[in-house]
């Protein structure tokens, strides 16, 4: 632990066969949001918390290195030593590389996975990287959100799970749709039935001439069967839902005739109309003050809980990041690291949320140092690493005298 923060950050196994492998082992990381200079990390490890132990040989940002985390250690009268590599024989290469191909696909037990996502926007001549190589993956019934700086990629991301916009590069699933393989039709009943949407303004998520309970209708009767019946439980759902989510007053109301809060729980109803996977959201409390908000996000939780929905926020409310389970930071591109919020039980049987940030690695083996450290040990192009048993230790390089 460093700097008051516990970090850590998970590693997955990227490949086999190239060069020599690193051995298995925990790696420390002390990070937070804001991101520096990154550091390729290798293809094996797992994260936890720590960091000392003499310096190893010096690194450029970004190369790959054996890690799956940093730790910021003592910086005085560190000695270089260069690392050899363990020589392998060819059949232990050809071994861990048929390892390497049998084994995992990276998300498979995902309900979303994103796989070295790109989103190259072109205007005038000028491309803009809106997506560099994002990694994510969001299991089944997690309630989770997405905090970045304006510009960092987080909308772009949330509409390419939308299936409102295709990436340049990549790969992205959803449900097991695969977004750069769908076709128009395919691409229409994914965004029926499988994901749902609710968007920061509230005029764009209700049609005005209809009232609440003919809004959540509406999507079932363009997915759905026609007749009595089938009339009968569209119009039994809509009033559960609504129910469900405090505005059952409001469901012979028009949206002109409710408040912005009311308004974005009837949308959220809308979105659960058809039981999607999961329910994506743009900035959902934006437009709403911050008592309204909490009674929208509460409609967000109520589904997640009640009905094993996923849901996806992006937003830049704290109180929402805060009171999720999991917070996912995008910078540049790039998911650069997690909050994760567990309830623990003490000794004397009281519950606490116990909130622990992580530094995270992408498929590529990088993570990002953040800022503040970076500044603090002046680090710039490259650094001292050197693998411990349980941790990486990280250290600036430091001019000899």
């Amino acid at each position: 632990m460093s700097g008051g923060r516990d970090m850590g950050g998970d590693a997955r196994e990227d490949g086999a066969g190239e060069g020599a492998p690193s051995a298995p082992g925990s790696s420390g990381a002390s990070g937070g949001a804001d991101s520096g200079a990154g550091v390729g990390a290798g293809t094996e490890g797992a994260a936890g918390a720590g960091g000392n132990g003499a310096a190893g040989a010096g690194v450029a940002a970004g190369a790959g290195v054996p890690a799956a985390g940093v730790a910021a250690g003592p910086t005085a009268d560190t000695v270089t030593v260069e690392a050899r590599p363990e020589v392998r024989s060819l059949a232990e290469l050809e071994q861990r590389a048929a390892a390497g191909r049998n084994g995992a696909v990276y998300g498979q037990d995902s309900l979303i996975t994103c796989d070295r996502l790109v989103r190259i926007f072109t205007a005038d001549g000028v491309e803009v990287q809106a997506l560099q190589g994002l990694d994510l993956l969001v299991g089944k019934g997690e309630l989770m959100a997405l905090v970045g700086a304006s510009g960092s990629g987080k909308s772009t991301l949330l509409n390419i799970l939308a299936g409102l916009d295709v990436p340049t590069a990549g790969a992205a699933s959803v449900g097991g749709y695969d977004l750069l393989a769908m076709d128009a039709a395919a691409r229409l009943r994914y965004r029926r039935e499988v994901v749902g949407f609710v968007w920061q303004q509230t005029a764009r998520n209700l049609l005005p001439y209809l009232t609440a309970a003919q809004n959540v209708v509406l999507p079932m009767q363009l997915a759905g069967r026609s007749g009595l019946r089938a009339k009968r439980q569209r119009s039994a759902r809509a009033g559960e839902l609504l129910d469900m989510l405090g505005v059952g007053y409001c469901r012979d109301r028009r949206p002109g005739q409710m408040s912005g809060g009311e308004q974005q729980r009837a949308a959220i109803a809308v979105a659960l109309a058809n039981n999607p996977s999961v329910i994506l959201a743009d900035e959902p409390t934006g437009e709403l003050d911050s008592a309204t908000g909490e009674q929208v996000f509460a409609s967000f939780r109520t589904a997640n809980e009640e009905l094993g929905t996923t849901v996806v926020v992006v937003t830049h409310d704290h109180a929402v990041s805060g009171a999720v389970q999991r917070t996912v930071a995008i910078r540049d591109g790039r998911t650069a690291s997690e909050v994760v919020r567990r309830t623990e039980v003490d000794e004397h049987g009281q519950e606490s949320v116990v909130a622990r940030e992580y530094a995270t690695v992408d498929r590529a083996g990088r993570l990002q140092i953040p800022r503040d450290y970076t500044e603090a040990l002046d680090i710039r192009s490259r650094v001292l690493l050197e693998l411990e048993p349980d941790h990486i230790g990280v250290w600036p390089d430091r001019p000899e005298e």
